[in-house]
């Protein structure tokens, strides 16, 4: 009987004693000799065999019976079995056993797969070791699981396995023909998964994880053309996703999960052409995202609905155009990569939301402008904003139904993206003010010198000093109201409105200022005195294109006034 706490061994079948297994072999006896030694114990050279070995073999039957304990006389020491370079024949079947000890069978070969399902342990070493499989589901161990540099032909099973510290396979080899490699479903670890340098060809299924530390596959390889291979869906972990200079061929897919520090796929190489390479659909990366140093994403890159606390990238390591999808993506800031907006329009315009059946993605764009914003790169942030609006309005007409509505969207849309750009630049319109004020300088003040301008008083007009200026002085007419033929006033090459100004009775008319007059007619709100008195006179051989100018730039006026107002108040802002 045991007390309460304490481990408890399953009793061997009949009570086995060790004389049930003799004779033994000249390893089995070198292994029960250094029972009680607590150092490993080499059998031959303490390197797996290539070749069956008969002086190398060890009964599992007889590894079994001395695990769980032996007989009197024949304990383990504390620090439990330790093996290497044996010939493990049949199954070492440990399946529901409680084992207060360490099971250390490193470089050893085995025949079959050993089995340790619901297994109670404190760490498992297979380091170096060659084996067929291993089924370890529902093993619990106080440390951890150790098969680094392991050669595995076989499926390595590990669900809802709990673990106190690490599971450790770097550099190890995993070969299956087909499905899993690794199917660790459900596990949880204080530690770190670690496979750094390893080679697996198979999937590897590492959905619905909880982890204390890290899942680390640094220089890995893992093959599944075609299919997943790596399933990181829903993993819960406190470190960071490496996949630094590992090669993925297959698709990696991380739905769901959350890791408390970053995501590196640095020099990474991605390789699913006709898929999806990389997903991390609803991810929540507390640290940041990388894909930098010649990272090769040869597949779609999925980051929808992500959220990311910063993305370290460089643009050779973007996806091809048409690879990538970032809708509804949110992130902090940038680090390292291109912060510009014309490198990151670039990266926005590898995503074709027509490839899935959608027009327009407009949130990417917000979230890239808030975040260059908050970066303190304002003109960036405004640039992108209106590259939206542009792209935006475009998927709009796209959806009009009749042409007669698309151009007058067309229409609309040209005017706003010229004048106060989408609404996203309202001061824009301001430059056109300044430019048709400009020109109307120029239209009113050659006006001014041909004489195509006219008082726009009708009591000045009927009157004497404005009439007989018509006329030269060699030339008289029949006034009326003055019941008399008077002379014209017109100098030699005077023309009527420069005939007018040079009378007496002009001098007290208020004076024709061409920017004044300009500014006058321009800005719909103001009165500057200059309307009041003057006009051009179309009567004159040049006074058509100055009095068209004038009806047109006090519509533009009015016009672009009304469109700044509206930039300013945002309503011509797409929603």
């Amino acid at each position: 009987m045991t007390t309460a706490g304490e481990y408890w061994t399953l009793p061997t079948e009949s009570e086995q004693r060790l004389e049930d297994f003799l004779p033994l072999t000249l390893a089995e006896m070198r292994v029960v000799a250094g029972l009680r030694s607590g150092d490993f114990e080499r059998i031959g050279e303490g390197l797996p065999s290539e070749e069956l070995a008969p002086e190398r073999e060890v009964r599992a039957d007889l590894l079994r019976f001395l695990i769980l304990g032996g007989d009197e006389g024949h304990r383990l020491h504390e620090k439990g079995l330790r093996l290497s370079g044996a010939q493990v024949t049949g199954v070492l079947d440990l399946e529901g056993c409680r084992i207060p000890r360490d099971i250390g069978l490193k470089d050893c070969r085995f025949d079959a797969t050993p089995v340790l399902r619901s297994a109670i342990i404190d760490n498992l070493f297979l380091d170096g070791s060659v084996l067929p499989g291993l089924r370890a589901d529902g093993l619990e161990a106080r440390g951890g699981l150790t098969l680094r540099g392991a050669t595995i032909a076989g499926e390595v099973r590990l669900m809802r396995l709990r673990l106190g510290g690490n599971i450790e396979a770097d550099g190890s080899t995993i070969t299956v023909r087909d499905g899993l490699a690794i199917d660790a479903d459900g596990l949880e670890a204080r530690g770190s998964i670690l496979l750094r340098g390893a080679s697996v060809r198979g999937g590897i299924n590492f959905s619905g994880v909880r982890l204390g530390a890290d899942v680390n596959l640094a220089g890995a390889r893992i093959e599944r053309p075609g299919e997943v291979a790596l399933n990181c869906d829903g993993i819960d972990a406190r470190g960071d996703l490496v996949l630094r200079a590992a090669t993925l061929e297959g698709e990696t897919t991380v739905l769901g999960a959350h890791f408390g520090g970053n995501i590196d796929c640095s020099s990474t190489k991605l390789i699913r052409p006709d898929g999806f390479a990389l997903r991390l659909n609803r991810t929540r990366i507390e640290g940041a995202f990388f894909l930098r140093k010649q990272a090769n994403v040869d597949g779609n890159l999925d980051l929808t609905a992500a959220t990311i606390g910063a993305i370290h990238d460089d643009k050779s390591s973007w996806p091809a155009p048409g690879r990538l999808l970032l809708n509804r993506c949110q992130y902090g800031a940038f680090i390292g990569g291109p912060v510009d907006a014309a490198s990151r329009l670039d990266w926005l315009a590898r995503q074709v939301p027509t490839l899935w059946e959608e027009d327009f993605w407009p949130q990417p764009y917000e979230q890239l402008a808030s975040v260059l914003l908050d970066m303190g790169h304002d003109e960036d942030a405004r640039a992108v904003l209106i590259a939206k609006e542009k792209l935006q309005r475009r998927a709009r007409r796209r959806r009009a139904r009749n042409w007669p509505l698309q151009a007058a969207l067309l229409l609309n849309d040209s005017i706003l993206a010229v004048t106060v750009r989408y609404g996203r630049q309202p001061l824009y319109a301001f430059l056109w003010l300044f430019l048709f004020w400009m020109i109307g300088i120029g239209v009113f003040g050659r006006a001014a010198v041909d004489g195509s301008l006219k008082p726009n008083s009708p009591v000045v007009l009927r009157s004497l000093e404005w009439t007989m200026c018509n006329l030269g002085q060699d030339q008289t007419r029949y006034m009326p109201s003055v019941g008399e033929v008077l002379p014209g006033r017109a100098l030699p090459g005077q023309n009527q409105l420069t005939c007018f100004l040079s009378q007496p009775e002009a001098s007290s008319y208020p004076e024709f200022i061409p920017w004044i007059y300009s500014l006058d007619t321009l800005l719909p709100v103001t009165e500057l005195g200059q309307k009041e008195y003057w006009r051009p006179d179309p009567s004159q051989p040049n006074g058509a294109l100055p009095l068209n100018y004038y009806f047109f730039q006090s519509v533009a006026g009015w016009a672009l006034s009304l469109l700044a107002v509206a930039g300013f108040s945002g309503l011509v802002k797409s929603r």
